[in-house]
């Protein structure tokens, strides 16, 4: 009786570890999987050229005579793209990278991103925590002890509610007034070091409201480089860049550079002057990722795979962390976003910074993506109504709904 009651205990116990190594087994196949779809191949650019293949022939002559409109009547220079479910359908260099100079824009012509950069550092800090490395929950404190405002989390930095004064016109006041360096770039450290030791008044409590401004992200742009050890243009590369095959993308800091090494200058509404870079230029994270449009496209691309981020990940940040603006408009982690009617969504973001003026627009159900990257700011790119309904997509202007409303990149860039 004894042997028997041994012998099932025994077969149980086998039966136990055998499934616990096939579940153990099973899970390791899954993350190996996970990582192995992370990893960039040869085939991959490949299949990118194809991707990014573009015949002129073809291209949809709506938009060929939208933008040339948009360029002659309301002054757009830039460079625009227009792509669905993974096929350029228009794409157009239009006008000057540097008017002093009357040097034509190219078509791969790199363009500083402005805050279209804040997606990129919300895919790091997403990356980071999917690593374990941080967590949303974490307060800034945890990486600056000194910090001056207790209660502000990662989370709460993603999606602009921590309260905190803008550093943009903080820093320059001081740099103003005490006749500073103006050419040197200043670190995302040594922003944070200002910070630290001046204290600056917050705009208001941590959690209290959505109040966008460069502070946000410029602190988690300081964040990644505490948490990995490199800077934050080397974290990009390796991590967000070169898995997407983003070739002509870069981080360029003038803490890193005394001259930023692209051909696209940002002018004033007139062309009376080129907008020159300065100590302003250095902080990244909110700003400070010079792209092209078809970097853009693989962008979306590899978001949308799954190789930069977990769907669960990406699922976090295109939800609205705030009340929605004209029932529709609101922000997730790094992303703007426009909540359309039975579940449509799309994700965007708008840039403004020293002469440059752009918006990037993904609508994830009907797989189209828009872009507009711009170096003349007028207020050209407040004239796409009707390119959206061409397109079928919701119209990213919220002064075209119900109300007055600020317009993209009027008072929030």
């Amino acid at each position: 009786m004894k042997f028997r009651q041994l012998t099932i205990a025994l077969s149980l116990t086998i039966l136990s570890l055998s499934l616990l190594s096939s579940c153990s087994s099973t899970e390791e196949k899954a993350k190996k999987a996970e990582a192995d779809k992370k990893v960039r191949v040869p085939e991959d650019d490949k299949a990118d050229s194809l991707y990014l293949a573009y015949n002129p022939a073809k291209g949809d002559k709506w938009i060929a005579g939208f933008v040339q409109n948009l360029h002659k009547k309301y002054g757009f220079n830039g460079n625009m793209l227009v792509a669905k479910n993974g096929k350029i359908i228009y794409e157009k260099a239009v006008g000057w990278a540097n008017y002093l100079l009357r040097d034509s824009l190219k078509i791969n012509s790199e363009f500083e991103l402005a805050s279209i950069t804040k997606t990129f550092t919300g895919v790091a800090i997403m990356q980071l925590v999917e690593a374990g490395k941080l967590n949303l929950t974490d307060d800034v404190k945890k990486f600056y002890p000194d910090f001056p405002y207790d209660g502000i989390t990662v989370e709460l930095l993603l999606s602009h509610r921590s309260g905190m004064m803008n550093y943009v016109y903080f820093i320059d006041d001081i740099w103003r007034k005490e006749k500073r360096d103006m050419k040197k770039g200043v670190s995302n450290q040594e922003a944070m070091q200002v910070i630290i030791d001046r204290k600056p008044n917050p705009y208001t409590k941590p959690n209290n409201r959505f109040h966008y401004n460069n502070s946000n992200f410029m602190v988690l742009g300081a964040i990644i480089e505490k948490v990995t050890g490199q800077r934050y243009s080397q974290y990009l590369a390796e991590h967000v860049f070169k898995p997407a095959g983003m070739k002509n993308t870069h981080v360029y800091s003038k803490s890193e550079y005394e001259k930023i090494p692209v051909d696209v200058i940002g002018h004033d509404r007139t062309w009376r002057y080129s907008v020159a870079q300065n100590f302003l230029d250095g902080p990244v994270g909110d700003k400070g990722i010079y792209s092209t449009l078809h970097d853009l496209v693989l962008y979306d691309k590899y978001l949308r795979n799954g190789r930069l981020l977990t769907e669960k990940s990406l699922d976090s940040a295109y939800k609205g962390r705030n009340k929605p603006v004209k029932g529709h408009f609101n922000y997730g982690y790094g992303w703007r976003i426009f909540d359309g009617d039975k579940g449509k969504k799309v994700v965007y973001h708008t840039g403004w910074w020293h002469g440059f003026r752009h918006i990037y627009v993904r609508d994830l159900e009907k797989n189209i993506v828009i872009i507009f990257l711009g170096n003349l700011t007028n207020g050209s790119l407040m004239q796409l109504d009707d390119l959206y309904k061409h397109l079928g997509v919701p119209v990213i202007r919220k002064g075209a709904y119900s109300g007055a409303g600020s317009l993209p990149g009027s008072d929030e860039d």
